[in-house]
């Protein structure tokens, strides 16, 4: 899937530090703004422990999880929206992503210099959000100068659907308000897709904590908690340093050394790339067969069709039925076979909506 998440923040939040534990390309952290220049791309594979269960019961020949693409955006700074420091490079960047995932200081730390010389990670988030809201009122307000005479003279029905939408967000961003808080429908989303609004995006913020505050959070962690509570955005507790420290470990064994001595289930970067593919709206179903188990990423809401078009064009083009088994019922059963004889594989056509977990085996005809 070519659906990205942009991490975002001020200079020194440590972006680049929780960028670097996700992927293997390395940026360049460093204890000044701006040391990401140009935007730091990662495809990340995403963890399923479902995955383990199928191989030990299939033992294929190989295993291919399912991926997220995250890409590493420079720092942002107040003026951005009107070209300062880097922002239209900013700006440019994170209109490509359709996701974004926010990094928030959550930390004292004398050594790491503040942009604004002091932590405050809600001031540090309304500068974000200012910047952003600017740049998309400055859209919405040319688009509804074309739109404008159309939308009230003619009987442009699309005209006047997306100049009614647009009002609504101007309204909104004039507010101090993101685009998102409006909760639109497909059809409105759709009526001003051609604006790339900034603020439409969905958000998961990531508070960067430092190590004592990893399982319980801190002042910072709870004032961001009661600044977003409007939002329906999820809030993420992740220390960097320490995710950094796991990650350059040479071992499973002593990563998850690590992680028992600390008290932790998995390393929270994984919580976070979780996080990422629910913010992209994204899904996993599964094939399974003795020369490979593999997860594929789809969009929640994809029929059968469309599933199989992610494997390739020639299945959605010539698809005929879908043969599918939930996961848990081959997990309790054992085999393919088996759920056969027990009547749990459906037999499903065109219309059929995929959801998550299903074990998909397509026919097609081309």
């Amino acid at each position: 899937m070519a659906l990205q998440c942009g991490i975002v923040g001020l200079p020194n939040v440590g972006k680049s530090t929780l960028f670097n534990c996700l992927s293997n390309a390395k940026a360049q952290a460093a204890n000044y703004p701006f040391c990401t220049i140009e935007p730091n791309v990662g495809v990340i594979t995403v963890p399923d422990d479902r995955l383990l269960v199928l191989e030990k019961i299939v033992n294929p020949e190989r295993v291919v999880p399912t991926t997220v693409e995250i890409v590493d955006i420079a720092g942002l700074v107040k003026g951005a929206s009107k070209g300062e420091g880097l922002g239209n490079k900013f700006l440019a960047n994170i209109r490509e992503t359709n996701a974004i995932i926010h990094v928030l200081r959550c930390f004292d730390d004398d050594n790491v210099v503040h942009v604004d010389g002091s932590v405050n990670p809600v001031r540090d988030k309304e500068i974000i959000d200012i910047e952003l809201q600017m740049k998309d009122l400055e859209t919405v307000d040319a688009k509804l100068k074309r739109v404008e005479k159309q939308a009230k003279t003619g009987n442009d029905k699309d005209a006047r659907k997306s100049y009614d939408v647009l009002l609504h967000v101007k309204e909104l961003l004039e507010q101090g308000k993101s685009a998102r808080a409006a909760n639109f429908n497909e059809a409105e989303k759709a009526a001003i897709a051609d604006c790339c609004l900034l603020t439409i995006k969905p958000v998961l913020y990531v508070c960067n904590v430092d190590e004592a505050s990893v399982k319980t959070g801190n002042k910072y962690v709870d004032a961001v908690k009661e600044a977003v509570k409007n939002e329906n955005a999820e809030v993420l507790i992740i220390t960097a340093a320490m995710e950094a420290e796991i990650a350059g470990l040479d071992t499973y064994d002593e990563r998850q050394m690590f992680l028992g001595e600390i008290g932790l289930a998995e390393p929270g970067v994984n919580y976070l790339i979780k996080a990422a593919y629910r913010l992209l709206d994204l899904q996993t179903y599964f094939t399974a067969g003795v020369k490979e188990v593999r997860a594929w990423t789809i969009t929640k809401g994809m029929t059968a069709p469309q599933a199989a078009g992610v494997i390739h064009t020639d299945f959605e083009k010539g698809f005929i039925r879908a043969e599918v088994i939930k996961y848990n019922d081959f997990i309790s059963l054992g085999s393919e076979a088996a759920c056969k004889e027990a009547g749990k594989m459906g037999v499903e056509g065109k219309e059929y909506v995929v959801n998550d977990g299903d074990m998909m085996h397509f026919r097609f005809n081309v």
